[in-house]
């Protein structure tokens, strides 16, 4: 099975700079022939999916609501969740191997730290603004959510070599996973030491 790699970000409308970084991202997930996971909807999430599509990859959004009508047009698998954006995020960290965080406003914290809880990869490029770029700063020895090291958020200047990274990490995250996705409700799935 290929691997799942997920872009987070801002929705909405994005400069210009923020769309490349994003379109470039997307280019080389889809060029590495793994999967490309977002939210479904505009912003960056539209950018990786039209740069995922443009390599021949393949695009899923996990989507809030019931109306796949909603996904940007480089979606090519829309899944529908009836949810809240919220809920809809809980679904994307479940269903992604490894996340590359390009920009990003509240929303993307949120998905930030419930990937964290759950132990996933993370990537922040920097560069792209938002809290891809503020992250490192503020992050317990500059590189956890907090005092339980439970996953570190890794930072790197390049797209490339960001999708590169988040390649070996989604192996390595699939090698302790036993190559399955995360099942069971969420506080199950939270490992123990944060319950």
């Amino acid at each position: 099975m290929p691997l799942r790699l997920s872009v987070i970000g801002q929705s909405g409308p994005i400069p210009d700079p923020l769309r490349s970084v994003a379109y470039a991202v997307g280019h080389a997930i889809g060029a590495a022939g793994a999967h490309l996971y977002t939210g479904g909807r505009d912003g960056v999430m539209a950018a990786a999916c039209e740069g995922a599509q443009a390599a021949g990859g393949l695009t899923i959004g996990i989507l809030p609501g019931d109306d796949p009508s909603q996904a940007n047009p480089f979606v090519a698998v829309p899944i529908t969740t009836g949810l809240t954006l919220e809920g809809r995020s809980e679904v994307l960290i479940h269903a992604a191997d490894c996340f590359l965080i390009v920009g990003g406003g509240a929303g993307t914290l949120a998905e930030v730290a419930v990937a964290y809880l759950y132990a996933k990869p993370m990537i922040a490029l920097r560069g792209a603004g938002g809290w891809g770029d503020l992250l490192e700063s503020i992050l317990f020895e500059g590189r956890f959510l907090d005092h339980r090291r439970l996953v570190p958020v890794e930072f790197v200047d390049d797209a490339s070599e960001a999708v590169a990274l988040a390649v070996r990490l989604a192996t390595e995250y699939r090698g302790r996973r036993g190559g399955t996705p995360t099942t069971g409700s969420a506080l199950g799935d939270v490992p123990s030491a944060i319950r």
